[in-house]
């Protein structure tokens, strides 16, 4: 038993909506009642380097996390928040140099000691490409752009992550834990393969020994335990081995965590308070491969964006855990256990196979598309598994009989972002361009533009930039100009389908209906607004082309005016499109608006999302033919419903 007992993790919750404003009351709320770190989410504009009025950030607005367009923003984020005590992470990649330099400015302002500040920006662009979607531009320039937050930050801002290499959306995206191990792994050699030309090799450990990881725990959670006990070992060796590093301080494995989103369920949501304490534990348990920093979802995130008081729940679940049990009072309970070791030698070596197999493609950057398809294959076997009952899911394929739960009930039973932020954002982003230094402006984006060109290091520019009034579009347009766009693979193309079973009656009704159609059944799915969250509109994909369907998926990023316009090129029969950032009403309705200007409102339009019941009925009303939310789960009965669609369209027609 140890003596004293361990301190305990960073208590964070991801948060940020609607304003800077807003979040910063949120913010402090959450402080008060023991939040002992900040974790930031920002929007869909501010993650892929838009202005707050940019086309594509029409309706993203402030809906999955907060606007920050400028200095101003920032400063009205951490308003009375003492940045040089406060311990930040900030949930951002492509456009991590210019949050940090917000960041940096704002502490500067309030007159921190830069070299105190505490946090870490996730900066892992690579997963991405693999499954978030936030992507700027193409691989290489960003890698370039992540080793140059590393190499400013380890001398500039020293106490702070400069990568924080995110598996916690490979698992989102379908990983096996051996998928999770190799992914993130490689992606952490290939950054610091790469930082390494940057800094002198005497301080190489130094860079090595900030890299943190924000990982994933599912609800196997012995296997998940397992994994990062696995993740500890691994990186030991690849710290020692390929870098040669001998202090063990500088290969310790730091990783902060938030548990499994993936798995919350729309039916029977109360359910989901189990699934989260049970995932907890996967990365608390064990003390020799305890999380650093834990970050809970709320129980109800299925439904829609979840309340202050939902976010308090999950605050009080970690407080209850560290202070309450005696967890914290033993050393580690699972050193010895002859199935542990099992366990965690069989992930450890099939995480090695993953990772030969990768470092033969040339390493993480070049390997992208062989990654991104076996995640599109890995999400089908699960999606797969779940529909035939394989894996039992509570309340959606077993037990699903019960009583309506009351936390769900009534006005207000989720939150909603006020309609009036976006108007408020973009007014308040005109004023910011009215007031500031044109000039000043217009120099520091010279001088950011030419570090891009010749090499130099981004961030001084981007900190400078932030100072003199740059926006966040401006940043982001600079860095398109020199590095360019970039749309990753939709990993649909060459995935290998683990589903076969009872598609047989499913491909017989597609030839049919083709039949009275005149040609092959076309399927064009699309994304539209900023939403990178590709894995529903993949899976779709993939039954519909298994199902015998002929189908358009073009990825993530489109406007509703590249969805019309593929649809009339594509001659579609149907189109389907997922939204997952809750700005799917004033998407549809322009995506609507378009197809009757286009003549293509006989042609029905279905959609996918977390959608509310009172949106998903104010869609109908205007013409949506399907509501799909995440408790429609069988994918079968999704591509029979688009069958009977079409069907009684031909038979109309005749």
């Amino acid at each position: 038993m140890t003596q004293t007992p361990d301190r305990p993790w960073l208590f964070r919750t991801y948060a940020g909506h609607s304003t800077a404003k807003d979040s910063n009351a949120l913010y402090r709320g959450n402080l008060a009642k023991g939040q002992t770190g900040l974790s930031v989410a920002f929007d869909l504009p501010t993650q892929t380097g838009y202005d707050s009025d940019h086309e594509l950030a029409r309706g993203e607005v402030g809906k999955v996390g907060v606007p920050v367009a400028h200095l101003g923003d920032m400063r009205s984020l951490f308003d009375d928040i003492p940045l040089e005590k406060m311990n930040t992470s900030m949930t951002i990649n492509a456009t991590a140099p210019w949050l940090l330099a917000l960041y940096i400015a704002v502490a500067e302002e309030q007159g921190a000691d830069v070299k105190k500040l505490q946090g870490t920006v996730q900066n892992d662009i690579i997963k991405e490409y693999l499954s978030r979607g936030t992507y700027v531009c193409p691989p290489k320039p960003s890698l370039r752009m992540i080793t140059d937050v590393a190499a400013y930050c380890y001398t500039n801002v020293p106490k702070w992550n400069p990568m924080n290499v995110c598996s916690y959306h490979l698992q989102e995206a379908g990983a096996t834990p051996e998928q999770e191990l190799a992914f993130a792994l490689a992606t952490a050699t290939a950054v610091l393969d790469d930082v390494r030309g940057k800094v002198p090799a005497e301080d190489f450990a130094t860079v090595v020994g900030r890299i943190s990881f924000f990982v994933n725990a599912g609800i196997r959670f012995v296997t998940e335990m397992c994994k990062m006990r696995a993740f500890v070992d691994l990186w030991d060796e690849i710290c020692e081995q390929r870098y040669g590093v001998t202090d063990p301080k500088m290969r310790r494995f730091r990783y902060g965590v938030q548990v499994n989103s993936l798995g919350l369920t729309e039916q029977q949501p109360e359910n989901n308070v189990y699934r989260i304490l049970i995932e907890m534990l996967a990365v608390t348990l064990s003390k020799n491969a305890r999380a650093r920093a834990v970050q809970l979802p709320a129980w109800n995130e299925a439904l829609g964006l979840p309340r202050p008081w939902d976010q308090q729940w999950s605050l009080r679940m970690q407080q209850i855990l560290a202070f309450e049990t005696d967890l914290l009072e033993y050393d580690d309970l699972f050193d010895g256990n002859p199935a542990v070791d099992r366990k965690v030698e069989a992930l450890k070596q099939g995480a090695r196979d993953e990772l030969a197999q990768i470092d033969g493609m040339g390493g993480a950057v070049a390997a992208i598309e062989y990654m991104k398809g076996r995640l599109v294959d890995s999400n089908s076997a699960r999606l797969g598994r779940i529909e035939t009952g394989d894996t039992t899911v509570i309340g959606v394929n077993k037990f699903t009989e019960g009583a309506d739960s009351p936390l769900t009930a009534g006005d207000g039973a989720i939150m909603v972002v006020d309609k009036a932020a976006e108007a408020d954002q973009i007014s308040r982003l005109e004023q910011w361009r009215n007031d500031r230094d044109e000039g000043a402006v217009k120099a520091a984006l010279a001088d950011l533009r030419r570090a891009a060109e010749d090499g130099s290091n981004i961030m001084p520019a981007s900190i400078a930039a932030a100072k003199a009034g740059v926006t966040t579009g401006e940043w982001g347009s600079a860095i398109r100009a020199v590095f360019g766009e970039y749309r990753a693979p939709t990993g649909v193309g060459k995935s290998v389908s683990n589903q076969t079973e009872g598609l047989d009656h499913i491909r017989d009704a597609v030839d049919a209906v083709s039949d009275k159609l005149g040609r092959r059944l076309k399927f064009v799915v699309g994304k539209p607004g900023l939403d990178g969250h590709s894995n529903g509109a993949e899976q779709i994909a993939v039954r519909a082309r298994d199902c015998g369907m002929d189908i358009t998926y073009e990825g993530i990023r489109l406007t509703p005016e590249q969805i019309v316009s593929a649809a009339l090129e594509e001659q579609a029969h149907v189109i389907g499109l997922s939204i997952l950032s809750g700005s799917h009403v004033p998407l549809i309705e322009d995506v609507l608006k378009r197809m009757k200007r286009a003549g293509l409102s006989d042609i029905p339009l279905i959609v996918g999302g977390i959608i509310p019941e009172d949106d998903a009925a104010h869609l109908r009303a205007l013409g949506v033919a399907k509501v799909y939310t995440p408790k429609d789960f069988e994918l079968n009965t999704i591509m029979m419903d688009i069958v009977a669609l079409l069907d009684s369209k031909a038979v109309a027609a005749e």
